[in-house]
């Protein structure tokens, strides 16, 4: 193919995806409409605090090649305004060079103000003060939290505004939310919920921003604001706009299922995304599809809320780090570029479907100048056999082929062109010596080190104010002689670490579910006064949920059975301290850790233990982690800033930590001497530690004799203005491409021919070419980028059998 091809091709799909800021955006029953032109728009979720200012452009900049007109993100209130009227906008809270980067690269902007937002972020994004107003309901017809609702939106407008951000003034913003999923709670606010919804419409138009409005799970969402669908299948599950004269719109498609700690990571396949997608715009008529997300990133800090990990939709087309994840993102570009070769067709033509069989139908879409583009469905688990315009097409189990033309199927959901990419990763740092660390000891407090003092156990939330993860619950307990007892005592959640006279006498925590749990465990009483010490910790603020105002956290009961004798310390004389000493002290800066005196590693690793370590920056380019697998359960700050927390003893039900590695992002380090601070609850051993390296070490392509070829083979030759003659490469082929500054160094396996399996795991059949590994190594080897189709080959190994091609190659 030639060169000039190649830059016709992505010049046709640019002029079609491409996303020039500014204009009047309106909507109708077909979709949403900018210049006065209807468009069918692909979005991808990134959040900017997510990330760092650094990653922006190059995780915008894939996301365009991607194939996305769109990026989404949520607005982060409690990052935003944390004191009431105190506002920050700095660093990665810099929304507004967020979006003007998005502009430069000519992408538009879906804003979902909420300013409730859930994302599995800290108390859904509220910040926590809202909870001390005085008579305050959230998110229901309630004046203080309508009050500071109305005045944060209005806030974020108007500085929006300030900048020329918004479409109607030349901006990148086409459309905005306003709430977010109020549907799956407004029952539970009987009267309060339904005016508390127009409201919020209400106020929202009233900023006349120029653009769109959006509710999403709001099916009564009040005109004009649309209202939209979340979820993985909203191609079924929808019940579509509630007027004929608003678009169908999928405000998120997730890319994967967030993960929690103790919990199995669960995959959804690209296949099964594309084809939702393509079903939704077909049964549907939608026209926006937001994937969310796109680019997770990282809950630095305490960000994220209670038992979700740190690492956000690893699992999404651009990895944690930013790195292209394979085979998603280019299974999704291959489908966007279809339907883009149909988008005229179908925004502005005449659709008709009808049956194939009994699992499969037909939608094909005509327009005026005698377009046709068809869609043929099988929803069918098994692969069928259909007859659609005198042409056979065998359909794989529940996919979708895309017919640009009506003839020749230009893709498949379920046929998989992209290659699998392999990430791994490289120890570069070791912190294998003794002498590498010191540490200092948590002070461990009594009732008389306390100055809040209560003769009730108080609810966690409410007395740290969300400064801390870390609540002391202290008393002291008088016996009259030496004692075996056993203390016990229940807990809203999440953790907790029981201290009996400084020393530690057992620990338990909840789960994502299951917050709340008991802990019993066995002490030693000493004659006289005895110091209870009660570490209660967070995971995480909620996020979800009615009354979120009402939740609680902490300790609920405490009780000492001694001898026959019991004792409830529930209504006791409790001291409280809020934090740690480390944390008061911030022993994690430069400055806070040069303030203690830091002691040699002990070598009996003791909980509640601050560690301390120096290092140099990785070399390269590559993105950076650490390695926490032999620690516990804690926090970790590079330099002063929270990378977030970790817990590796909380094992998934197959037995591994549900994260093991930690993203520092480069923009954290200094290129040598920098500062990393741990503080382990438990028992961990920071002589494990690394820092490692993140990079894409193989790629694999596998295709076989019914994968059509890639979308790249699509082209259009114009012979006269009113003429034109379409020719297709239709071999299927393998496209193989390591990352930047590499290249393929050697081919790990190559067969063309009756080959099992895939690149998950594979083996050459009973028929395969003698040559496979000497022709693609002679195509790939010392290039970046290679691509074999069969007639590299020379002929048929296999008459009359299908066949397959695959190809492992090693990136370095």
């Amino acid at each position: 193919m030639s060169m000039w091809w190649w830059l016709w091709w992505l010049g046709t799909v640019a002029s079609v995806c491409g996303g020039d800021s500014g204009g009047d955006v309106t909507y109708d029953g077909r979709s949403l409409i900018i210049n006065g032109q209807r468009k069918l728009l692909f979005s991808g979720s990134i959040h900017y605090p997510r990330s760092t200012p650094d990653m922006w452009p190059s995780l915008i900049s894939k996301s365009k090649q991607g194939g996305l007109d769109v990026i989404d993100t949520y607005v982060f209130w409690n990052l935003h305004e944390p004191q009431p009227g105190q506002y920050d906008f700095s660093g990665r809270r810099d929304i507004v060079s967020f979006i003007k980067e998005i502009q430069a690269q000519g992408l538009y902007v879906c804003l979902r103000i909420g300013p409730f937002i859930e994302s599995e972020w800290s108390y859904g994004g509220l910040p926590f003060w809202l909870h001390d107003v005085p008579n305050i309901v959230f998110r229901s017809d309630n004046e203080p939290f309508k009050f500071y609702m109305k005045n944060f939106t209005t806030k974020i407008v108007n500085m929006l505004k300030s900048e020329n951000l918004f479409a109607s003034q030349g901006g990148p913003i086409i459309i905005s939310q306003i709430e977010n999923e109020y549907q799956n709670v407004e029952k539970a606010f009987q009267e309060k919920g339904p005016p508390y919804v127009i409201w919020a419409a209400e106020m929202a138009v009233g900023l006349q921003t120029g653009v769109p409005w959006a509710m999403c799970k709001q099916d009564d969402a009040p005109d004009p604001v649309i209202n939209t669908c979340n979820g993985m299948k909203c191609g079924e599950t929808f019940v579509g706009p509630n007027s004929p004269n608003k678009p169908a719109l999928w405000t998120e498609n997730w890319t994967h299922f967030y993960d929690v700690y103790g919990n199995i990571t669960k995959i959804r396949s690209a296949e099964d995304i594309a084809y939702n997608v393509a079903l939704f715009i077909l049964k549907k008529n939608g026209s926006f599809i937001n994937y969310y997300m796109y680019h997770g990133g990282t809950n630095f800090g305490r960000n994220a809320s209670a038992f979700i990990i740190t690492a956000y939709y690893d699992q999404a087309p651009l990895d944690e780090y930013g790195l292209i994840r394979q085979p998603k993102w280019g299974h999704l570009k291959e489908l966007h570029a279809a339907i883009k070769l149909c988008s005229e067709t179908l925004l502005y033509g005449v659709s008709v479907n009808f049956s194939l069989g009994a699992l499969q139908e037909a939608y094909v879409f005509h327009g005026d100048s005698r377009e046709c583009a068809a869609f043929l469905v099988n929803t069918d688990g098994k692969k069928a056999l259909v007859q659609f315009q005198n042409s056979t097409y065998e359909l794989p189990p529940k996919s979708i082929s895309i017919l640009p033309d009506c003839k020749t199927v230009a893709f498949n959901t379920a046929k998989v062109n992209t290659q699998v990419n392999t990430r791994s990763r490289k120890p570069t740092v070791k912190f294998e010596s003794v002498e590498t660390w010191e540490e200092y000891k948590e002070v461990i407090p009594t009732f008389d080190d306390t100055s809040i003092r209560s003769d009730v156990l108080l609810e966690q939330m409410n007395t740290t104010k969300d400064v801390s993860d870390y609540l002391w619950y202290t008393s002291s307990f008088q016996i009259s002689e030496d004692s075996k007892s056993v203390l016990s005592l229940n807990s809203f959640g999440h953790v907790v670490h029981a201290f009996v006279n400084g020393v530690l006498v057992g620990s338990g925590h909840g789960a994502n579910r299951h917050p709340s749990f008991t802990l019993e465990t066995n002490i030693s009483l000493n004659s006289g006064g005895n110091n209870i010490s009660l570490l209660s910790a967070m995971v995480g603020l909620p996020d979800s949920g009615a009354y979120l105002e009402r939740r609680a956290a902490g300790l609920q009961t405490v009780s000492i059975q001694e001898n026959q004798e019991f004792h409830n310390l529930t209504n006791y004389s409790w001291g409280y301290q809020v934090g740690l000493l480390g944390e008061r002290l911030q022993i994690y800066t430069e400055e806070g850790s040069s303030d203690v005196q830091w002691s040699r590693l002990d070598p009996s690793r003791q909980p509640l233990t601050w560690y301390k370590a120096n290092f140099d920056a990785p070399g390269g380019a590559d993105p950076v982690t650490i390695n926490l697998g032999s620690m516990g359960k804690g926090e970790v700050w590079i330099n002063g800033q929270s990378i977030g927390r970790y817990w590796i003893s909380f094992h998934t039900p197959d037995g591994f930590p549900s994260q093991i590695w930690y993203h520092i992002p480069r923009s954290f380090l200094k290129p040598t001497d920098n500062l990393l601070v741990l503080f382990e609850e438990e028992s961990g051993n920071p002589i494990g530690i690394s820092i490692d390296t993140v990079s894409i070490t193989k790629v694999c392509g596998h295709v076989s004799d019914s994968n059509p070829p890639p979308m790249i083979s699509w082209k259009t030759h114009t012979l006269s203005q009113d003429k034109q003659k379409k020719k297709y490469g239709r071999r299927p082929k393998v496209q193989l491409s390591c990352p930047p500054k590499t290249y393929i160094s050697k081919i790990l396996f190559a067969s063309f021919g009756s080959l099992s399996g895939n690149c998950e795991g594979y083996a050459v059949g009973s028929c395969h070419s003698s040559n496979s590994t000497d022709v693609v190594e002679k195509a790939c080897v010392g290039k970046r980028r290679c691509t074999v189709s069969y007639k590299k080959f020379g002929g048929d190994p296999c008459p009359g059998i299908r066949k397959g091609l695959l190809i492992e190659a090693q990136c370095r």
